[in-house]
């Protein structure tokens, strides 16, 4: 009787096995087998079999439900390490921190992208920690009722809305700094909570935006006009969803919330050059 033939590893034809992939039969040695649910599985099945880099992105992005808010997080906290390495100092007075800044006749000539940049600039350590804080706080509340990105173009909304509103104010004063999209986010998530059937008072938000508007009457160097800016404009984008939801269009709150930051857009770009 011929003797059959001795399985070797498909990987390594010099080792003798008895040992087979449960997923692809291919027999294998036991360096080449990765224990799974049901039996051992190959190396190349493994790894054909593990999740493409879109499809772990998608993964993360349903299941990290403050993914937005670290993301701006990560972005203004960068932002800030790369401005003060790049103009030597932590107060956004630099030649870095002064071409990303708000500033009207800068606009008026072009500079467009100023009316989203400046969100990304902060005056120091302090203003970068209240702003960064606020958020977070404000994130926890919202985003995960709201979804990535309503949250994502609320907060794009409300920094066009901080723009229009400081250049509306004092086009000739440089602005900068996320609070007009962190205040746009508090006022948000109060009319969220006020339509769940929380009292103002009790939202928590709702008394931030107040103190907030406040500091502008009583702290000097302070961008009102960005606060009520962007107050209104996360306010009306907020609405716009709540309402759309209400009667079963949520495509027309998405539509008004565009329509809100596009307003905010094309009134930057009137009062730019004015004063």
């Amino acid at each position: 009787m011929t003797a059959a033939p001795q399985t070797t590893c498909y990987r390594h034809p010099d080792r003798e096995t008895g040992r087979r992939c449960t997923r692809c039969g291919r027999p294998a040695c036991p360096d080449c087998l990765r224990e799974a649910s049901v039996g051992s599985h190959c190396v190349d099945c493994v790894k054909e079999a593990a999740p493409t880099t879109t499809e772990r992105i998608k993964t993360r992005w349903r299941l990290d439900a403050l993914l937005v808010t670290k993301a701006i997080i990560a972005l203004n906290v960068g932002a800030f390490i790369y401005i003060a390495i790049h103009d030597g100092n932590y107060a956004a007075t630099g030649s870095l921190g002064h071409r990303l800044e708000l500033y009207g006749p800068a606009v008026n000539n072009g500079d467009w992208y100023r009316l989203f940049s400046y969100s990304i600039v902060h005056a120091g350590l302090l203003h970068l920690f209240f702003n960064m804080f606020v958020l977070w706080q404000v994130g926890r509340a919202l985003e995960p009722g709201a979804g990535h990105t309503r949250f994502a173009l609320l907060y794009v909304v409300s920094v066009l809305g901080g723009a229009a509103g400081a250049l509306i104010m004092t086009p000739h004063a440089p602005t900068v700094g996320a609070s007009g999209g962190v205040v746009g986010l508090a006022a948000a998530a109060t009319i969220v909570l006020q339509r769940q059937g929380v009292r103002f008072w009790d939202t928590g938000f709702g008394p931030l935006v107040l103190i907030v508007l406040a500091e502008g009457f009583v702290i000097p160097n302070i961008s009102m006009g960005g606060h009520i800016g962007g107050a209104i404009a996360g306010a009306l984008g907020a609405e716009a969803m709540l309402q759309a939801r209400r009667h079963g269009q949520p495509a027309l709150g998405w539509l008004g919330a565009v329509l809100v930051g596009v307003v905010a857009f094309m009134m930057c770009l009137a009062v730019a050059g004015n004063g």
